[in-house]
C-alpha cells in the first residue's frame, strides 16, 4: 500500500480506512482490502455527512488531473470525482467540517462548498489539520506548536505536552495528538489540559480518533505501516493490520 497519509473510522459501518499512496484501503478481519481506484491520497478526510473529500494525484490509467485537488467520493472510495482546484492544487493537509472544508496547498484554503476558496493567514504551515465535529473549531499540527481556531482566520497557540505531528478530534471536546517522541497526547476540554503515555508507540505518520460506545477515546495510528488501535491514550495497544 506504500506510505499511509491518513487513517480514518467511516462511521456508516465502521471499517477502518487507509489513504495511501496507492489509493484507499478498507481494513477487514486484519487483511487489507483494495477499495476503487489508484489515486496517491495525500490529503483525506471524512465530511459530517459521510462523504470522503481527498487530494493528491492520479495513479496510472486514471483520468483525473494532475494534481487532482480536491475530490469527492459519495459510494466509499469505489470512484472519484473532481470538484474543484483541479490542476492546480494537492492538499497535504485536509479536514472537513459541517460548514466548511480546509485544505493546505503551500496555502491554507477556505471552502464553504468545496468549489469555492479564500486564502487564509495561519502563523505556520500545517503538517495537518483536523475540525471538531460538533462545535467546528479547528486544530493545526505546525513546527510552532499545535494552534487552535474557531473559524479558520485567527489561531491561538495550546500549551501542549511536546510538539505535535499529527492530531484528530475524538469529539467536540476531545482532542488526540501524536508528539514527535512518539507518545500519545490526549486532552478531554478542547486542548487546555493533557495527559501523555509513558512508553513511545513510534512514530505516528497517520493518526485518527473517536469515542466508543463507553466513552472511551479510541486512536487509530499508523507506525511503521503497522494499524494499532488503542483506547487507554496509548499505554497498551492491538494490532489491526
Amino acid at each position: 500500500m506504500g506510505h499511509v497519509h491518513g487513517i480514518a473510522r467511516d462511521t456508516a459501518d465502521g471499517v477502518v480506512l487507509l489513504a495511501t499512496h496507492y489509493g484507499l484501503f478498507r481494513v477487514e478481519d486484519g487483511e487489507l482490502v483494495t477499495v476503487g481506484p489508484t489515486v496517491d491520497l495525500m490529503g483525506f478526510t471524512l465530511a459530517p455527512e459521510g462523504r470522503y473529500l481527498a487530494s493528491g494525484h492520479p495513479g496510472a490509467g486514471s483520468d483525473l488531473p494532475e494534481p487532482v485537488g480536491l475530490i469527492e467520493s459519495t459510494d466509499q472510495g469505489e470512484s472519484w470525482t473532481v470538484l474543484s482546484r483541479g490542476g492546480e492544487s494537492d492538499f497535504h493537509a485536509l479536514t472537513a467540517g459541517a460548514e466548511r472544508i480546509l485544505g493546505f496547498d503551500g496555502e491554507l484554503r477556505m471552502s464553504t462548498d468545496g468549489k469555492n476558496w479564500e486564502t487564509l493567514a495561519i502563523p505556520a504551515p500545517p503538517a495537518a489539520l483536523a475540525t471538531a465535529p460538533g462545535t467546528g473549531a479547528i486544530v493545526a499540527a505546525t513546527e510552532a506548536g499545535l494552534l487552535l481556531s474557531t473559524d479558520g482566520s485567527s489561531w491561538e497557540t495550546l500549551e501542549t505536552p511536546g510538539l505535535i505531528s499529527r492530531v484528530a478530534w475524538a469529539d467536540e471536546t476531545t482532542i488526540v495528538g501524536s508528539g514527535t517522541d512518539g507518545r500519545l497526547f490526549t486532552s478531554r476540554d478542547a486542548g487546555q489540559s493533557w495527559t501523555a503515555n509513558e512508553e513511545p508507540v513510534g512514530e505516528v505518520v497517520a493518526l485518527g480518533a473517536s469515542l466508543t460506545e463507553d466513552r472511551s477515546v479510541e486512536a487509530l495510528l499508523v507506525v511503521d505501516s503497522t494499524v494499532l488501535r488503542t483506547v487507554d491514550g496509548g499505554n497498551t495497544v492491538e494490532q489491526l493490520a
